[in-house]
């Protein structure tokens, strides 16, 4: 554990009213918890190019990236500190292709609450489920 502040993201697909959201698969770090697909920014990259490849390797799909939503830190017990970004995904092209999640759900904004998400991603969830985080729907 070196103490460094690794960048994550998290994409927020969102598609006729519904949130894409990600069960982690048995065997891994936090299973059978929810979350936004995304994932650690290599060296060198943005942040954009970061969750375009992450979104490429998970689901399958040629993201566009927008805007940030949301940034906070967190930090799990034995791991080291991370900044976590979740950026808009208004649009993508290609079939969203389940690689390496336990399962995919698009839920209404007003029903993520009765998922388990990791820890690092409840605040936000919170705000988009209650309305303080405003998705635009239109692209």
């Amino acid at each position: 554990m070196s103490g460094t502040l690794i960048s994550v993201t998290a994409g927020v697909i969102r598609r006729t009213g519904t949130v894409l959201v990600c069960q982690r698969a048995p065997g891994g770090h936090h299973p059978g918890k929810w979350e936004f697909p995304g994932g650690k920014v290599e060296a060198g990259e943005s942040l954009a190019a970061g969750l375009r490849r992450e979104l490429r390797e998970e689901l399958g799909i040629e993201a566009v990236i927008g805007a940030v939503l949301w940034r906070t830190r967190h930090q799990y017990a034995g791991r080291d500190p991370f900044e976590l970004t979740f950026l808009l995904v208004p649009d993508y092209t290609g079939t969203i292709t389940n690689r390496v999640f336990a399962a995919l759900r698009r839920v209404p904004l007003r029903r993520l609450h009765e998922l388990d998400f990791l820890d690092a991603d409840r605040e936000f969830v919170t705000l988009l489920a209650c309305g303080k985080i405003v998705l635009p729907w239109s692209t």
